[in-house]
């Protein structure tokens, strides 16, 4: 899963501070500032993978940044779409996939995208760096690359959140190794070094010390994205159901095994 500085979001600003269905049902509220803040924090987690969606069902790059924003503006916000949004029906994403489908569906070419926009009123989606569709995207169904970006964007909030961990309790060693062995080659899709040289690099003693540093690390990074996905669902099953759809994307990271 590739970086692309064209299409970060650029990096996680903050943690939700709830739980994401939480947040969803928090939004209708009578604190304006509250809403505009709740509503800010689930533009930032869903524009790229609307974005890429979009993008795959084949509109060209400035139509589906239109399309993106309408969306978000139109059904979204003008529509209350997250009020309508019902935890014990499913996915929230799954939810907001098919009222994207019937947008695109009622809106037929760019023109009508961009008369629904008032700019001045929208929040949170500053797109002007957008410039390319993600490399990883571009094979995939519409479907997969919207979970593609989905799956991304959680993967920035899960990873700031271990690094930070292990840097605030002084484990610093264990987060560059487990970068460097086992992050690194799977999000930049090149071969591993051996644990030889990873230990000459950080002057680890033996192999067998920096190994077990790499899974203590990977076993935080799944219980995390457990944790993550639980916010996000209904059932312990639901969740698991949810990490089986980000193997498909990273299954030696995801997955249990050294």
């Amino acid at each position: 899963m590739h970086k692309d500085k064209d299409t970060t979001m650029g990096g996680v600003e903050k943690a939700f501070l709830t739980t994401h269905w939480s947040l969803i049902e928090d939004v209708g509220g009578s604190d304006d500032d509250k809403n505009t803040a709740l509503i800010e924090l689930l533009l930032k987690k869903y524009w790229k993978p609307v974005y890429c969606y979009v993008r795959r069902r084949g509109h060209p790059n400035e139509e589906a940044k239109d399309l993106t924003q309408g969306f978000f503006q139109e059904v979204v916000l003008r529509r209350n779409l997250i009020g309508q949004a019902d935890r014990t029906k499913g996915r929230f994403r799954s939810f907001l996939l098919t009222a994207l489908n019937h947008y695109l569906i009622n809106v037929h070419h760019q023109q009508a995208a961009k008369r629904h926009i008032p700019k001045a009123k929208l929040v949170g989606m500053s797109m002007d760096e957008l410039s390319e569709l993600p490399q990883a995207v571009t094979t995939l169904t519409p479907e997969d690359s919207f979970t593609y970006a989905w799956v991304s964007t959680l993967l920035e909030e899960v990873l700031a959140e271990l690094k930070a961990a292990y840097e605030q309790a002084d484990r610093g060693l264990h987060w560059q190794i487990f970068r460097d062995r086992t992050l690194r080659p799977i999000m930049e899709g090149h071969d591993a070094p051996s644990l030889e040289s990873v230990c000459r690099t950080y002057g680890v003693s033996d192999t067998a010390k920096a190994s077990n540093m790499i899974l203590t690390v990977k076993r935080r990074f799944q219980t995390l994205i457990r944790q993550h996905l639980r916010d996000l669902v209904m059932s312990d099953r639901e969740a698991e159901e949810e990490l089986q759809e980000i193997s498909r994307f990273l299954p030696n990271l995801v997955q249990d095994g050294g």
